[in-house]
């Protein structure tokens, strides 16, 4: 399980540095005391978020303290793609194909893992 051993408060320094969450959402987040349970509210947030390049800022933040998570992710996407472009095409009334931002792709991929 990717969260197991992660504590967010590094990459969420990080996302605060650069304007992706506010001081506010920083210390909410700070207030949940279970590193796991902070890492999804820190996921929800950002797939909320209105920023667009909320997960682009989220994966260097994890380049510097969780380089194997980036990795593992990376060597997801093509799979989750795929899925995501096929479930997309069987529930499309014109038969045409959406693609998915490479954001929702992780974030589908992350939120699954719990």
């Amino acid at each position: 399980m990717i969260a197991n051993n992660v504590t967010p408060d590094s990459v969420m320094d990080d996302l605060l540095s650069k304007k992706v969450i506010t001081s506010s959402e920083c210390d909410r987040l700070r207030a949940v005391q279970v590193p796991r349970k902070r890492c999804r509210e820190l996921l929800t947030l950002l797939h909320d978020s209105s920023h667009p390049q909320a997960f682009i800022y989220l994966r260097l933040a994890l380049l510097d303290e969780y380089p194997w998570i980036v990795d593992e992710i990376d060597q997801q996407i093509p799979s989750l793609t795929s899925q995501l472009q096929q479930l997309q095409l069987n529930h499309s009334n014109d038969g045409k194909l959406s693609h998915y931002p490479y954001s929702t792709v992780v974030f589908a991929d992350l939120r699954n893992r719990r």
